[in-house]
Order: C-alpha cells, then structure tokens, then sequence
C-alpha cells in the first residue's frame, strides 16, 4: 500500500458515533482486552516471523494459505476453509448472548443472507517463490521480505481473531476474517475480485474492513485506479551489418516511450504512468525480432486513465510508422516483412471513493479520536478498491506498529507499537458489528 496525499474536506465526525465510540471502550470486556494485547507479543512475533518464512508470490500463495487456514482452527475459527482461487475463510459467529447466539456457532452454508463484518489481510507478497527469505529479529524488529507487507496485517487479524476467542464481547453481526490472494502486482485483485462475485458473500459483507502493512496513521478512503499492459513489438530481425535497416522493436519501444512520456497529466485529480519494466534482444549484433515493455497508469479517475491509455496507443501507432518509413528510407530496394505491435493488458484496479457520510468512516474517525491517535485520510491501491469500485462500505489501515523497506529485502518491522493498532481494529469492529448496548 502506497498512500497518496490526505483527503481534504471532511465534515465533522457525527456526535452520536463518537458517544458509541466511548460508551464501547468504556466497557469491562474491552478492557480486558486491550490488555490481553498486551500479554501476547511474543505470540504476535513468531506468527509473523512463521508466515514470513513462507514464500507467497502470487499465484504462489497455497502453502501459506494452508499455515493460515491451521491458524485459523487452533484459534477457534468455524467454518475455516479455502476458496477455489486460494482465500482462506474462518468465521467467528455472532455473540449475542441468546439461544440464537449458540446455534449461530455452528454455521450454515446454506444461509447466505446472514450479514457479516469482513476482516481480511491479504496473504501474497511482490517476491518471486526462489527469494531468498532471511527472516531474523533483533530486538523489538523483525526484518526480512514480506515482515510488514503483508506479515503486519495478517498478524494483527489473526491477534483480533484469538482476543475474539479469549475475551467474550457481545456483538450482533458475525465476522469473517479472510486471507486474501493476489492483491500484489499483476495479481490484480483476483482474490478480492472473486470474493465479491461469489453467491455466498457479495450480498453478505456489510462492512470490510483492509489490513495492509504496519501503522495505525492512515485511512485509505479513496480506491486509487490503476491500468497496467505489456506492450510487444515485433519484427523481422537479422543481422546488425547484413540486414541494417530493418526495423528494430526496441527503437520502437523507445520512441513511442518518448512520445508517450510528453503526454500531460493533471495534478487533480492526480494521475501518473510508469514504464517498469523492459525486455528484448539476444546480441548486440543482432536486430531483435522482438522486444516488451510494461507499462502502468494510475488515476482517481477512469476518465484519465482511458486517455492516458489512448494515449499510450496513439504513440506506439506513431513509432511503428516512424520506424517504418526510416527503415524504408535506409534500404528502399529491399523488400522486408512488416512490423506487428501487441498491447496486452495485464492489470486493471478499478477506481472508487468512499463517500463523507459513509457509516465506516465515522467510526473509524471516531476510534481514532477515542484512542488520540493521528491518523490521516488517504487514497492508496489496496484490497479495499474491489467493494468501493461496487458502492459497498470498505476501508483499509495498517496493522499498528512501524515498518519500512517494504517491497525490497531490506524490509523491516517494529511491533512497538502494535498494540495502538490492535485497540483500533478492534473497537471499530464491534462498533461495525453492533454490541446490543
């Protein structure tokens, strides 16, 4: 998750939400666990010091899911088990403190009505599966790939799942708590994607509430869209001496980067683009019969992201011709096969925001002045794009703590802190779920 400038503009948070709010943490039970939080750090650390271990690129991410899924049981979770694109489910039922209470542990498939309260973390990280994974602590810090991005999150809904399970609150709604897979990179939101289309869910989830990273200081409010595409150029190749002239893809490519690079974006809403990565060649003797580029454009609007993709297209169109025509100029008499360029897309996170009045935002607004913790509304590529992009109520925050490096193996967490972030999650929660005070 990578935040983008705060919000600006928010009314005032609504006096009856903020009273829920102190009522809430006033509560005998809330006290006990805010301090249960306290005892389990070293808990905390080796959760995520075992899940960092092990390896979760996406598309990857099946022996970690089957880790959380195991968590998921030995802390008392109903209903645990993994989807067909590799999330992973565990539910904690409502407690009412009723006759109804008790049945509802004992979940009903069937029952797909039932509105729940979502938790999720998502489980994948940007490594590929051979990176190395030196995960080691000193002191309170842990470093290593994947600690905070995603090792904070999933450890903090696993540490509001065991305080679920060891201190008893009344709550009216149930939760769901999730393991979520291929938020990262061109893993697209597919398990978020799939979750919101499937039968028993996409009319059951009320509220989702994202844990991505460390830290306790933003609120992600706003979905930041994204469009990504893998851009080919090919070509008839040959020799660097014997065949000069012919057209080369990667003169292409970098042309059309030149034109498509001047193209303007505006400041607001703020958009950008970035070409990450670029392949093709075997020699430099060679004219390459092929060369890839892939590129990204992010927006809050979908309106500049199709304009920059336009865009983007209009410029490989232009080098294409440009190339053409030179390598025409060069060697007129020689007749050569054509040029073919391919745009592929390999990525599209849809844009979304919350709106001012939204229930979710209150509270977490709320908790947050409860708690006087400093946090800002942001706007971020997160899990949290999927159910926004629907109209549904989501947001995304940190698993409390610091951490640093993220998405480089010099990454790195700090559990000081932590349980900042733990109170936080957890009375905004309840008051999503409702206490029936």
């Amino acid at each position: 998750m990578s935040p983008a400038p705060p919000r600006a503009g928010l009314p005032e948070i609504a006096p009856i939400v903020q009273q829920e709010i102190a009522q809430l943490a006033s509560l005998a039970e809330l006290r006990s666990a805010f301090a249960w939080f306290g005892t389990q750090e070293p808990v905390f650390t080796q959760w995520q010091m075992e899940l960092a271990r092990i390896a979760a690129p996406p598309f990857g991410e099946s022996a970690r899911a089957a880790w959380l899924a195991e968590r998921f049981r030995a802390i008392g979770l109903k209903d645990v088990r993994i989807d067909d694109v590799g999330n992973v489910f565990g539910v904690h039922p409502a407690n009412t403190g009723t006759e109804l209470e008790s049945r509802a542990r004992q979940p009903n498939r069937s029952t797909v009505a039932q509105r729940h309260i979502s938790l999720s973390a998502h489980i994948d990280t940007v490594f590929p599966a051979n990176t190395p994974l030196n995960i080691r602590q000193q002191g309170s810090r842990i470093y290593g790939p994947g600690v905070s991005d995603n090792g904070a999150g999933i450890t903090a809904m696993l540490a509001i799942a065991a305080v679920l399970q060891s201190v008893p609150i009344r709550h009216d709604l149930p939760f769901v708590f999730i393991g979520s897979v291929g938020e990262e990179g061109e893993g697209d939101l597919r398990g978020m994607r799939h979750i919101f289309s499937t039968p028993r869910w996409k009319d059951a989830i009320a509220y989702s509430v994202v844990l991505d990273g460390a830290g306790a200081d933003t609120i992600v409010a706003e979905a930041l869209g994204s469009r990504r595409f893998e851009v080919i150029v090919r070509g008839p190749g040959g020799h660097s001496w014997s065949d000069f002239g012919a057209p080369n893809p990667i003169v292409i490519l970098s042309r059309a980067i030149d034109l498509f690079t001047a193209t303007p974006v505006p400041t607001a809403p703020k958009t950008t683009f970035n070409i990450g990565v670029i392949r093709g060649g075997t020699s430099v003797n060679s004219i390459p019969e092929s060369a890839s580029m892939k590129v990204d454009i992010r927006s809050t609007s979908m309106a500049e992201m199709e304009r920059l993709e336009q865009a983007l297209r209009l410029a490989l169109n232009r080098a294409v011709e440009d190339e053409t025509m030179a390598a025409e100029m060069k060697s007129p008499a020689q007749r050569r096969p054509g040029v073919s360029c391919e745009v592929v897309p390999i990525g599209s996170r849809p844009a979304g925001e919350l709106a001012t009045n939204a229930r979710i935002l209150h509270v977490i607004r709320a908790v947050d002045a409860q708690l006087n913790n400093a946090a800002q509304v942001q706007r971020a590529s997160t899990d949290a794009n999927i159910p926004m992009s629907l109209g549904l109520e989501a947001i995304a925050i940190g698993g409390g703590g610091t951490g640093g490096g993220a998405h480089t193996l010099q990454e790195w967490f700090d559990g000081n802190g932590r349980e900042l972030g733990l109170k936080r999650i957890l009375l905004a929660l309840l008051a999503l779920a409702g206490t029936g005070e």
